[in-house]
C-alpha cells in the first residue's frame, strides 16, 4: 500500500478531534471525585480499548506479543510510564486553565519535543529531513505550528488577564493561572514521551506486519504496551487520592457530604465514552502515521495542531471566550488559521517525499 499523506492528515484530524473532545463527557459526571472518574475512564483508555481494537484489527496479536524482545517492551513501558505523568497532569491542566489555554500551553511544548527528538536520536534529522527540500517544507510546517500555538496561548492569556476572579470561576470553576501554567509545562514535556514510546515500538510494528496485519493497523499492538505504562502511573496516583479522600465508596453509590448519591449508570457510561475517545486519538494517530511515509515524525506535529484547533472550538462552545474582547477573539482564530495552514504545509512536504 503506497503511503497517502493527505489521507494521513485526515486521520490525524480525526485523532485530534477525539483528543480535544475526550474531556467533554467528564463534565457530565456528577458526585464523583476527580480520581474516581479519571481512573474509571482510564481503564477504558489504557486497557479495554487498546486490547479490544488490536485483537479485532490485527493478526495473531498474542503471537506477536510473545515475540517482542524484552528490551523493547521495557522501553515502551518506561516511556508510557513517563507519558502517564503527562496524561495525569493534562487533566489537572484542564481543571485549572480550561480547554483553550490549557491545551495551547501543554501541546505547544509537547509538539516540539515529540516531533524533533525522535529523528535527532535516530540520526536521520540532518540527512533525511534538514538536508532535503521536502524535509525543509515539513520543518517550515512545524515552525508555523509553533507560531500558531504561541498566538493561541497569547490570546488565552489576554482573555484571562481581562477577566475578574468571579468571571474566571464562572467559566473554569477551579481557575488558577500560576498553578495551571506550572502543571501545563510539566504535562507538555512528559506528554511528548508518548512519541518516544511509539518510536521504541517500531520492532512491534514490524512483527505485526510480518504476521499479515495491514499497514493501517500495525501500530495498534504497540499502543497496548505503551498505554499500559501510562496505566501504572495514573493508577498509582489515583489510588493514593482514593485512600486519602476515602472516595472508593463512590463507585458503589456512596452519598456525598450533602447526603446525595451519584447516578451510577450515567457516570459509568460517560466515563466509558470519555476513556474510549481518549484512546481513539492514538488509534487514528497510528493510522495517520502509517500514511506519512519516511517523514512519519511529522505526525506528532499534525496531531498536536489538530488537537488545539478542535480544543479551541470546544472552548468557544463552552463559552470560555464569551467575555473576551473582539480583538482577542480575532487573535485566537488567527492562531487556529495558522495551525490549519501548518497542516497543509506538512501534508504537502510529505506528499513531495512520497
Amino acid at each position: 500500500m503506497t503511503p497517502n499523506p493527505l489521507l494521513g492528515v485526515l486521520f490525524h484530524w480525526l485523532g485530534g478531534l477525539a483528543s480535544a473532545s475526550f474531556y467533554v463527557p467528564y463534565r457530565g459526571v456528577k458526585r464523583w471525585n476527580w480520581e474516581i472518574f479519571w481512573l474509571t475512564g482510564g481503564i477504558f483508555s489504557w486497557v479495554i480499548a487498546p486490547w479490544f481494537f488490536a485483537s479485532v484489527q490485527t493478526n495473531d496479536l498474542m503471537g506477536v506479543m510473545a515475540q517482542v524482545p524484552g528490551s523493547v517492551v521495557g522501553w515502551c513501558m518506561v516511556f508510557g510510564f513517563l507519558w502517564g505523568f503527562g496524561g495525569l497532569t493534562y487533566g489537572l491542566t484542564m481543571r485549572y486553565l480550561g480547554l483553550s489555554l490549557g491545551m495551547a500551553v501543554v501541546l505547544g511544548l509537547c509538539t516540539v519535543f515529540g516531533t524533533l527528538i525522535p529523528p535527532i536520536v535516530q540520526g536521520t534529522f540532518m540527512r533525511e529531513i534538514a538536508g532535503t527540500l521536502s524535509g525543509q517544507i515539513v520543518l517550515l510546517g512545524l515552525a508555523v505550528t509553533v507560531l500558531g500555538i504561541i498566538v493561541v496561548a497569547m490570546a488565552g492569556a489576554r482573555k484571562d488577564a481581562a477577566l475578574s476572579p468571579e468571571q474566571k470561576a464562572a467559566v473554569v470553576a477551579e481557575f488558577d493561572f500560576r498553578k495551571g501554567i506550572a502543571v501545563a509545562i510539566f504535562s507538555g514535556i512528559m506528554s511528548s514521551c508518548f512519541a518516544f514510546g511509539l518510536a521504541a515500538g517500531q520492532p512491534v510494528n514490524d512483527l505485526s506486519r510480518a504476521a499479515g496485519t495491514g499497514p493501517l493497523w500495525v501500530g495498534l499492538p504497540t499502543l497496548c504496551i505503551v498505554m499500559f505504562g501510562g496505566l501504572v502511573t495514573n493508577a498509582l496516583w489515583c489510588a493514593w487520592l482514593i485512600a486519602k479522600n476515602k472516595s472508593a465508596g463512590q463507585w458503589l453509590g456512596a452519598a456525598d457530604a450533602q447526603g446525595q448519591r451519584p447516578a451510577l449508570l450515567p457516570n459509568f457510561l460517560l466515563c466509558a465514552l470519555a476513556g474510549t475517545a481518549w484512546y481513539f486519538q492514538f488509534f487514528f494517530y497510528t493510522m495517520g502515521e502509517s500514511q506519512m511515509g519516511r517523514f512519519g515524525f511529522s505526525s506528532w506535529t499534525l496531531h498536536m495542531a489538530s488537537i488545539i484547533i478542535f480544543g479551541t472550538c470546544w472552548g468557544f462552545a463552552f463559552r470560555e471566550w464569551k467575555d473576551a474582547a473582539p480583538a482577542v477573539r480575532r487573535m485566537v482564530w488567527s492562531g487556529v488559521g495558522l495551525l490549519i495552514l501548518a497542516t497543509i504545509i506538512i501534508g504537502y512536504g510529505n506528499r513531495l517525499a512520497a
